[in-house]
């Protein structure tokens, strides 16, 4: 039976079911004819190294490296041998993890989502659904490097263009989403862009529920913040990405080269907005942007 490796920072059990699924249009189901060894850290990023290494020593045929930039850097720098299927939300050939979109060369391809340079087009979505807004608040994790570099680029000139004076505020524990929001009983801003994290996905529900405390509109990346009370969200359909993983997975598992597998860039987006939340915060959400949506929670 062929065995390959998952690891990440988080693996939530619906990111599993449709990788699995991925990996069974490929031909593959595990417990039949593969085993997956999965490896999480949990947040805690220094722990990935040794997870990665891990992984390599039990010298397995194929690792798929879930949810950042992060992990398969770890993974990169534990072997240049195994195969490696990334997911991450950034450029990987800007990062320096592939050499080319259409050629990866080396032993490292996958899907890039696209979260973080959607940014511009997140915030322009807010800026119609609040338009009186003058401040505003970003949240970032600090942990998640090459996301937060990414936020800082593209949202900060991109709000001062609008007119916004933006806040940076940072967090990467659970704690720390908390004080962030206690500054907001003395200095409150008119709305609240959360940026692209994994670890923010996973505390997705505390974030909605201080945002809602707060009542302050707020613009996510992905419609599992939406679904829950989020007021929108705009980035790429992540179960496709999710199921793109399994697929090339099972290629790699069926001999393919990673040199020979073209990163794959989500080309489905989108654009949720929940308006019973819209109404509680007494936004009135335009017709133009109800028509725009793939899906308007009521």
């Amino acid at each position: 039976m062929l065995c390959c490796g998952a690891l990440g920072r988080y693996w939530h059990k619906a990111d599993m079911r449709v990788f699995r699924q991925g990996l069974k249009e490929s031909g593959y189901i595990e417990g039949e004819n593969v085993a997956i060894e999965y490896r999480w850290a949990e947040g805690q990023f220094e722990r990935l190294p040794a997870l990665a290494g891990d992984l390599v020593r039990r010298q397995i045929s194929v690792i798929a490296s879930a949810e950042g930039a992060i992990a398969a850097f770890a993974v990169k720098a534990a072997t240049a041998t195994i195969p490696i299927v990334f997911v991450i939300s950034d450029d990987p050939v800007r990062l320096g993890l592939v050499a080319s979109l259409a050629r990866p060369v080396g032993n490292l391809t996958g899907i890039n989502f696209v979260s973080a340079e959607l940014a511009a087009k997140r915030l322009e979505l807010l800026h119609e659904l609040v338009p009186g807004a003058k401040r505003v608040a970003l949240l970032v994790n600090p942990a998640d490097t090459t996301n937060t570099e990414t936020m800082l680029r593209e949202v900060v000139p991109a709000g001062r263009s609008i007119g916004w004076q933006i806040q940076v505020l940072n967090a990467d524990t659970s704690g720390a989403i908390d004080a962030a929001f206690s500054t907001f009983e003395r200095e409150r801003p008119d709305a609240l862009f959360v940026g692209s994290s994994a670890f923010y996905t996973s505390r997705r529900v505390q974030l909605v529920q201080l945002t809602a405390r707060h009542a302050i509109p707020a613009a996510y990346v992905g419609r599992q913040f939406a679904e829950i009370g989020g007021l929108m969200s705009y980035g790429a359909n992540l179960t496709d990405a999710w199921r793109q993983l399994g697929i090339y997975t099972g290629r790699v598992l069926k001999g393919a080269k990673p040199a020979d597998l073209p990163v794959v860039q989500a080309n489905k987006f989108e654009f949720v907005i929940n308006h019973q939340t819209a109404r509680m915060l007494g936004l009135t959400v335009p017709d133009k942007l109800l028509v725009a949506a793939d899906e308007v929670i009521e």
